[in-house]
């Protein structure tokens, strides 16, 4: 019983892993389209949120049959637990970066922008992506203690893009200033993706220790 457990949890690992690269994919390439650097289509990335959203559907599927036919107690059971609440929150990584390539378009010209901040925060963002399904994977308590000040990082480049890019908007023409308001909120779709990595973080720290702040908050 314990081997079929353990050979689903693994199952269930390596359905994260990939969802989690889907994420970061889906970041990177609907990043690129602003940046310039690549051909990508904003269809890509929306095939790419379809494909979360399926891996999300296989991996509930695959943490409700470990709890109800394997009855995990005790850690196992925090483990499949946050892995639920992971998903969640990758599903909505996937909608971010979906939103990002709707507002994006190809033949959008920013060349009055500078937009190394924005690049900075989206390789942030998919670093932490990243390092929270291998926290998750390694039980690295001391890594999602990282990734969680990361996103202080994040949310300063946020700040700092909002601030230029408002009096960008204060001194510009009128299309100059709408262009300036989609970068805006390409930023902010970027800063609620290093929150949701926080809560991944967060949910992985629970799995290892027992302990969430949202628990911690209600005592």
């Amino acid at each position: 019983m314990r081997n079929k457990f353990e050979k689903e949890m693994n199952e269930l690992h390596e359905h994260l892993i990939y969802m989690g690269e889907l994420c970061e994919i889906a970041i990177c390439k609907a990043t690129s389209i602003l940046l310039k650097n690549s051909s990508c289509k904003a269809k890509t990335i929306f095939d790419v949120e379809s494909e979360i959203d399926q891996i999300e559907k296989e991996i509930e599927n695959l943490c409700l049959r470990l709890l109800l036919q394997q009855q995990p107690v005790a850690k196992d059971l925090r483990e499949v637990s946050a892995a639920l609440k992971i998903i969640t929150d990758m599903e909505r990584i996937g909608d971010q970066a979906a939103d990002i390539a709707e507002i994006i378009t190809s033949d959008t010209a920013y060349e009055n922008f500078e937009v190394s901040k924005i690049e900075a925060m989206s390789k942030h963002v998919m670093a932490m992506v990243s390092d929270c399904v291998t926290a998750y994977v390694k039980h690295d308590l001391a890594l999602t203690q990282a990734i969680i000040k990361k996103d202080d990082v994040v949310d300063d480049l946020f700040e700092q893009i909002k601030q230029e890019l408002i009096l960008f908007i204060n001194k510009n023409v009128e299309e100059q200033g709408k262009l300036a308001i989609d970068l805006i909120m390409v930023a902010k779709y970027l800063e609620r993706i290093g929150d949701h990595a926080t809560n991944i973080a967060e949910w992985v720290e629970f799995a290892i220790t027992g302990n969430h702040k949202l628990y911690a908050d209600k005592e």
